[in-house]
């Protein structure tokens, strides 16, 4: 390996991409596991059963992989079986960890493992992949991210066609420099506390496609929190 070759591989854009997640993700880790085991003890005592929260959601091109959250709702179900809405089952301490966006602490593994980027689309449903319109399905042409450009600029506060149209911006106009600015924005939305939950609703309705597309959505309507 020569040294211009090492130079060259360093100043790629994403390259120096996959080394700041690597590093990223390894420091926090290190760094917040006081915190991580602390919140995991308060799921546990708080809630009962599971810690994590584990869901297949699409990566990179829209393949599959395992997101790993804190849990932040019970299993509370109706008498026919029935999972209650998202509202009934978010649990006390589930607020809190989504107010202040500690559930999402345990994707730092994941961003670890290559399965995602600590700024990039937020990684949805694998139901939505083909609800997609071609343009809105280009957020898949990078990794899902812990944080990203429609979070910085709305989060569950916006609409699905907004959020899409941030987040193919942004697969249009990544940089290094825009990351870290994403980051910067996000500890201050963090603090905030801006745009956690969506309009009148505990969380983000389930998107059913674009009004007019093939499978007849004509809207969203209320469904599992998505970010």
């Amino acid at each position: 390996m020569s040294f211009r070759w090492f130079v060259r591989w360093l100043l790629a854009d994403v390259s120096i991409k996959r080394v700041t997640d690597v590093v990223g993700a390894a420091i926090g880790l290190v760094v917040l596991s006081p915190v991580l085991a602390a919140t995991g003890l308060a799921i546990r005592l708080g809630m009962g059963g599971a810690v994590l929260f584990r869901q297949q959601r699409p990566g990179l091109h829209g393949q599959p992989f395992g997101m790993i959250k804190f849990r932040t709702m019970s299993d509370r179900r109706d008498a026919d079986g029935a999972l209650l809405p998202d509202a009934d089952r978010l649990t006390r301490i589930g607020r809190f960890l989504r107010a202040t966006s500690l559930d999402e602490l345990p994707e730092l593994w994941n961003v670890l493992t290559g399965d995602m980027s600590l700024v990039g689309p937020r990684p949805l449903l694998m139901a939505y992949v083909d609800r997609y319109t071609p343009e809105q399905a280009r957020r898949h042409a990078v990794r899902p991210g812990i944080t990203g450009w429609a979070q910085v600029n709305g989060r569950n506060a916006i609409l699905w066609d907004e959020k899409f149209k941030l987040d193919v911006w942004y697969v249009d106009n990544r940089s290094f420099l825009l990351d870290m600015r994403i980051l910067l924005m996000t500890v201050v939305k963090v603090l905030r506390r801006d745009g956690i939950n969506a309009a009148e609703a505990a969380t983000m309705p389930e998107f059913l496609g674009m009004p007019g597309d093939a499978d007849g959505a004509t809207g969203n309507r209320a469904g599992h929190r998505q970010l």
